[in-house]
């Protein structure tokens, strides 16, 4: 008999709202026996519907919820889901570069699903979801014929799914690089050894912006650069551009980016970007333009404090070592430093930097990543770009 889960009184609410997640300790009981990964159906306290979900007692997130109807679990549901996740970016206008599944925003939780060009990405952040991953690749490979997909479930969240990290091909072939076109740039993807599935999909938009905020700039300092997003979007339009980094493998990235695109004036420089910001303020040196994109500096509710004073150490110093009348442009990507929260970093920043601080634009992640007002969780990025007066 397929698992029966009945919810605690009024533990109904967020998930009938379409929160996916049902939390174990937000059930009264447990009836039935299959086995850990199936579907299991869950019900509220009074035995009333509310959908179907695969089942994982290892985590705290006992199932994640995707079918609310009558529909059955199998393959025909996954090409209608990822067909329609996939045609709500071309309508978009999104062709080469995308997150074409983006988990509990295309009601499909615990998957995603990134195209680069003729090659796919996949992540399985799930129990449920990492014992269906060869049906899904049937269903990628009937639906779109791509060269070849590739597994990036090298991920921490999985062991909280009691899975191990996994990357490897999965279909087809994949070559050491992938070669897409972004906001009419070039770029070299390393699927198989760069972040998250090889890129910062999330950013494009955010990336194209800052060519406004950088023309005539004679010197733009990018800071966590990665393989040069930012910096190459910069360079279009400034004098210079410093792409700072502590990886030196990014930083070869971003080399071969500048030379695909003909591009001269980006110089690397690899260091801890603390550090350098520090030289920068004690050498008295500045800049028209400082961009800083970290890695989430908390993954965890617990690291909120450390993160916070992180992210004032980072900003506080690039406030710092922008020239009057510059622009600090600054992110977050992790959900835990929330808007409100980010923003009172800033405001403090700003206070203890001795500067004049405006803001001038803020925008959030790019439309192929959409956030559920449902779930905190899948709104995440902050950007902000802020005029040092």
């Amino acid at each position: 008999m397929a698992y029966e889960i009945y919810l605690k009184k009024n533990e109904e609410k967020r998930i009938v709202a379409g929160h996916s997640w049902v939390y174990a300790n937000e059930v009264a009981r447990i009836e039935g026996k299959d086995k850990n990964g199936s579907l299991a159906t869950v019900y509220s306290h009074d035995g009333r519907y509310i959908g179907k979900g695969y089942i994982n007692h290892a985590s705290k997130i006992l199932v994640r919820i995707f079918i609310r109807d009558n529909s059955e679990d199998g393959k025909e549901l996954y090409l209608r889901r990822i067909k329609e996740a996939d045609d709500y970016r071309r309508k978009l206008g999104y062709d080469n570069c995308y997150r074409m599944v983006f988990a509990e925003a295309d009601n499909l939780p615990a998957l995603i699903i990134d195209r680069y060009g003729d090659v796919l990405v996949m992540q399985c952040l799930s129990l449920g979801i990492d014992l269906r991953k060869n049906m899904i690749v049937d269903c990628l490979n009937e639906l779109f014929h791509p060269e070849g997909i590739y597994e990036r479930s090298d991920v921490a969240v999985r062991k909280k799914e009691g899975l191990a990290e996994y990357k490897g091909l999965l279909s087809g072939e994949v070559g050491d690089y992938c070669e897409i076109t972004e906001n009419g740039l070039k770029m070299l993807v390393d699927v198989r050894n760069g972040q998250k599935t090889g890129y910062f999909l999330d950013q494009k938009e955010n990336r194209f912006a800052v060519r406004k905020y950088c023309k005539g700039a004679e010197e733009v300092l990018d800071c966590f650069c990665n393989s040069g997003g930012f910096s190459l979007n910069a360079a279009t339009v400034a004098k210079k551009v410093i792409s700072l980094d502590i990886s030196p493998l990014a930083l070869r990235n971003v080399e071969d980016n500048a030379k695909l695109n003909g591009i001269e004036n980006i110089t690397t420089l690899c260091g801890d970007v603390f550090d350098e910001l520090r030289k920068f303020k004690a050498a008295k040196r500045q800049f028209d333009t400082v961009i800083l994109d970290p890695p989430a500096f908390c993954k965890t509710a617990d690291e909120v404090k450390d993160a916070y004073r992180g992210y004032k150490d980072i900003n506080l110093t690039a406030m710092k070592i922008v020239k009057s009348g510059g622009f600090l442009i600054t992110c977050s990507c992790s959900h835990y430093m929330t808007m409100p929260l980010f923003e009172k970093m800033l405001i403090e920043a700003a206070r203890e930097s001795g500067r004049t601080v405006r803001s001038v634009e803020v925008k959030t992640q790019a439309p192929d990543h959409p956030s559920l007002l449902c779930a905190e969780e899948t709104q995440y990025l902050k950007f902000f770009v802020l005029q040092v007066i």
